[in-house]
């Protein structure tokens, strides 16, 4: 299958600077960055600014920064099994990583005012689950998504445990926000010109914590129909899953174990390491970041290389490590759990159902 099938190299290139500058801290946060490649969620045409640390809008397609969905992934402090709602789920990016955390028994919903990103969203949702390896690497929560004000979602809604919200937040409807959560809960918006993490502590008790200064645009304010009544955004059925979809889950797991256990026989019993590729190390680099998203505007300032008085040497050190990894350069990756399950002796119906009909 063609096109980017999984992360590439100027996507661990990107979470490389992300770590360096601590915007990326912890190793779920970056695995699910590093499997989801951000240039499959632009417009072929602008695919070229993918990788760097800038937002992006075309129509009513828009991306946040990486810098500033990395401080959001590590706010939020994921966990499998938590049910999450993202409140302008917007191309599904961040919702798809979200959901490779969550894991088969979360809840990963997602509420978008425009109808057409909403499209746009499923189909970049539906080239991750046919082409990406990453799906297999992962126990996947599929996000669903409604289209909607969030500002009008149906009073009887479930809570969540997770809430994040991508758009400016004004300070009236900061109650409305905090009561979706359910004790234990945690919620990331943009308040106050400040991306603020709020933890419900308590039925009537919160922890207000301001994490970075950000400007986004500010939440559309519902437009009442005629009647004068507005239109309440019903959000998916916390469904119970069928037996034959836990089936597959647990059978996909228990193929996941067997090969885990074979690589370790293989390697000694986890004595000795597999042989892993350098990968070229990043210089570290003072990042100086100023976002305004609601004008578009995104500045980083990352200091040159030439800034200082080794640049020489950084040079030739790239060229000595260019030459290693052209002499080391490792075979393909190979997707075990495919080539696992097609050697099963069952019907071809069946290998295909485990493995979600997939294209690759």
């Amino acid at each position: 299958m063609g096109g980017a099938v999984s992360a590439g190299e100027d996507n661990d290139e990107l979470i490389d600077n992300l770590k360096e500058a601590q915007y990326i801290r912890t190793e779920l946060v970056e695995q699910a960055f590093r499997a989801i490649d951000r240039a499959d969620y632009y417009l072929e045409e602008f695919k070229e600014n993918a990788y760097k640390d800038l937002a992006w809008k075309h129509g009513n397609i828009h991306l946040s920064a990486p810098c500033i969905y990395s401080e959001v992934m590590e706010a939020l402090d994921l966990q499998p099994g938590l049910s999450f709602l993202n409140l302008g789920s917007g191309t599904g990016y961040l919702s798809s990583m979200v959901g490779l955390i969550l894991g088969p028994f979360g809840v990963n919903h997602g509420v978008e005012l425009h109808s057409d990103v909403i499209e746009y969203a499923k189909q970049k949702l539906d080239f991750f689950i046919r082409t990406s390896d990453s799906f297999d690497k992962f126990d996947f929560c599929e996000p669903s998504f409604v289209t909607g004000n969030c500002l009008e979602i149906s009073p009887d809604c479930s809570q969540y445990d997770r809430v994040y919200c991508g758009a400016g937040v004004q300070k009236e409807h900061e109650e409305y926000m905090k009561n979706l959560l359910k004790v234990g809960g945690i919620l990331v918006m943009p308040l106050e010109e400040k991306l603020t993490k709020i933890t419900r502590t308590g039925p009537s008790a919160w922890e207000t914590k301001k994490i970075l200064a950000v400007s986004f645009a500010p939440l559309v304010q519902p437009c009442h129909s005629e009647s004068g009544k507005s239109r309440l955004v019903q959000l998916p059925p916390l469904a119970v899953r069928s037996l034959q979809d836990l089936a597959r889950i647990a059978i996909r797991g228990t193929i996941k174990k067997i090969i885990h256990q074979e690589a370790l026989s293989k390697s000694g019993n986890g004595l000795k390491n597999t042989p892993r590729f350098k990968r070229r190390r990043i210089r570290r680099r003072q990042m100086e970041t100023i976002v305004f998203l609601d004008k578009e505007v995104f500045a980083s300032r990352i200091s040159n290389p030439s800034d200082d008085n080794s640049c020489e040497d950084l040079e030739e050190e790239c060229r000595e490590e260019d030459k290693t990894s052209l002499e080391n350069k490792p075979d393909p990756p190979v997707n075990f759990l495919r080539q696992k399950v097609l050697s099963l002796p069952l019907p071809d119906p069946l290998k295909y159902y485990l493995l979600y009909y997939r294209e690759k």
